[in-house]
């Protein structure tokens, strides 16, 4: 199922950081390398291991709160539950800090749409979540196949920007000759979202409908994320290496990682484990099937078997932690590698830099924050599935996140949105201390969505000309919508105009704000700032920090505040008596 197709469709084209010549991949100037990010904080590639927040180098406040903030989602939201359970998994590096069931992982035994109410089944025999669940990852399951994809490309029986049709003949029908292995990967062959393969009798025709579908817009000229790409690319797989992709899958990730969890068609005596899915009946599933419990969830995968690419792997929280870490280690864990950290770093590097929004790398998305939350970065990868799961990487932090839920339990209209996603990745973000530039604290504008905050300093008198604003700022907000301004009032507050300002990270050159206002990525990390300030008798300056109803970022901190003329300083937060007269408001010194 799609998970994506309620959300908006278009994402971004190939950027000039990698090509495939000849089966070989070739980079130039890409990012920085998520093997080295990922390999722990001190240069290792760790393992798993269960321990505390401050093992993990988190903080325990927030995580804490994930939890709480997940267990509201049990209740109604806003009508019915987002989900009936889900396991939590978060942690750092090789430290697992955080993995907690919540809820039950059956619950329903069928759906009256009549009230539009869950049958549930007798207290004895509902199940509740369990640390090791399994659950139907839905579309997860795609970036199993992406792997599977890469170290084909690796082993050089597949080329990158090879044309599909030179593996699969028959694909090439229907204005598809062009479409090539990347496009499948980053969803700009222009497959629509999905097609009703269930409906034909035979795997052949099936395969015959994929074949013959022609694309809705040329290949390469938007982002519009498909199953068929997937199921194509298993198709694919299937042909050059005469392997199933279940066997492909067994073989080459999760044997050699030791996922012992984590499958295709899971055998009937996992059933009691595994977390029940929907009541699937027309008309809003295409197949009367009833409870699915057990089996796939998606109406195509189940119609393939139960193995397909874009759909059908169950696996727990554990074991996707596992897969996890193993990326953020640059491909190997506990001895196995089973991708070479280059190969890791296509997946975490955008090839759809000409679809702004869309990012996206091979198999993984980049940089959404629609359900990766605060922990959205530019290298920040991650997917969704259908049924309610999840998994985000934030290399730049070494932090890992699985949120597994049965959220079309009884059935898939009773949730919306992935408001349960956004909330625990806000709070493992948060989890994440920074440090202060100076001192023991910092000022933190919080990570309220819908608020404004300020941070008002006294009025000054600067009307002797030359006064200079030097402080520390660390900003990261959502894109285009969170903005973090600096302003001046000379009225006493009434009117505010913005001042610009310059800042610098370390090693690198000065960055002007002429609109006096910062937002996005700014690499978390502390920048100097530098304004020339207004010559007025009574001059107050603040920052104001807005966010919209929806996303947030990590926010922003501001430290070691100081207003200076040639003549002397005018204002020195490090001085308890001027510290005193900083007016906060939505703003909170944090020593995280």
């Amino acid at each position: 199922m799609a998970d994506a197709t309620a959300r908006g469709m278009t994402r971004r084209q190939l950027g000039a950081g990698a090509a495939a010549l000849g089966g070989a991949l070739v980079f130039a100037a890409l990012p920085a390398d998520p093997a080295a990010a990922g390999s722990g904080r001190h240069g290792r590639r760790p393992t798993l291991r269960y321990g505390s927040p401050r093992r993990a180098g988190l903080l325990p406040g927030p995580l804490r709160r994930l939890v709480t903030d997940a267990e509201a989602f049990l209740g109604p939201s806003p009508t019915h539950p987002w989900y009936a359970g889900a396991v939590l998994l978060a942690g750092r590096g090789g430290t697992i800090a955080l993995h907690e069931p919540i809820g039950m992982a059956v619950r329903y035994r069928a759906y009256d749409e009549e009230t539009d109410t869950g049958v549930e089944f007798p207290p004895d025999r509902q199940i509740p979540m369990a640390r090791d669940t399994v659950f139907d990852l839905a579309s997860v399951s795609k970036l199993f196949t992406s792997i599977l994809a890469v170290q084909q490309i690796e082993r050089g029986a597949v080329e990158l920007e090879g044309k599909v049709a030179s593996y699969l003949p028959g694909f090439g029908r229907a204005g598809k000759e062009d479409v090539t292995v990347r496009q499948l990967l980053t969803h700009t062959s222009g497959f629509r979202a999905w097609i009703p393969l269930y409906t034909a009798p035979t795997r052949e025709e099936k395969i015959r409908l994929v074949y013959d579908e022609e694309p809705v817009g040329a290949p390469g000229t938007a982002y519009l994320y498909s199953d068929l790409n997937l199921i194509s690319l298993q198709l694919l797989l299937e042909r050059v290496t005469g392997r199933t992709l279940d066997v492909l899958l067994r073989d080459d990730i999760t044997g050699p990682l030791g996922m012992r969890r984590t499958r295709y068609n899971p055998p009937a005596a996992w059933r009691p484990r595994i977390a029940a899915t929907e009541d699937a009946r027309r008309p809003w599933s295409g197949l009367d099937r009833g409870l699915v419990w057990g089996e796939v969830h998606d109406e195509n995968a189940h119609s393939l078997g139960g193995v397909a690419g874009h759909a059908g792997v169950f696996s727990t929280a554990k074991d996707l932690a596992v897969l996890g870490r193993t990326l953020l280690n640059g491909g190997v864990y506990a001895g196995a590698r089973v991708l070479r950290p280059e190969s890791v770093e296509l997946m975490f590097t955008d090839f759809n830099t000409g679809f702004p929004g869309d990012e996206h790398g091979l198999g993984f998305e980049l940089y959404q924050h629609w359900y990766m939350g605060a922990m959205a970065t530019p290298r920040t990868a991650g997917h969704t599935g259908f049924t309610g799961t999840s998994l985000v990487l934030d290399p730049g932090t070494d932090s890992f996140l699985v949120v597994l839920g049965n959220s079309v339990h009884p059935v898939r209209s009773w949730r919306s949105g992935s408001a349960p996603r956004v909330a625990t990745a806000n709070q493992l973000s948060r989890a994440v201390p920074v440090r202060p530039a100076r001192g023991r604290t910092a000022w933190f504008s919080g990570m309220e969505s819908s608020a404004t905050a300020t941070l008002t300093l006294p009025p000054l008198d600067t009307s002797a000309g030359g006064a200079r604003l030097r402080c520390a700022l660390w900003w990261d907000t959502e894109p285009g919508s969170d903005t973090l301004v600096l302003e001046a009032s000379t009225d006493g507050g009434t009117a505010w105009s913005p001042v610009p300002f310059d800042t610098r990270r370390p090693g690198a050159e000065p960055r002007p704000h002429p609109s006096g206002a910062a937002g996005g990525w700014s690499g978390r990390v502390w920048h100097t700032l530098g304004a020339s300030l207004p010559d007025a008798r009574n001059l107050t300056l603040r920052w104001r920090y807005t966010t919209d109803r929806l996303y947030v970022g990590r926010g922003a901190y501001v430290d070691a505040l100081r207003v200076e003329t040639s003549r002397g300083v005018l204002f020195d937060e490090g001085r308890p008596a001027d510290a005193a007269r900083v007016t906060a408001l939505g703003w909170e010194r944090s020593a995280d």
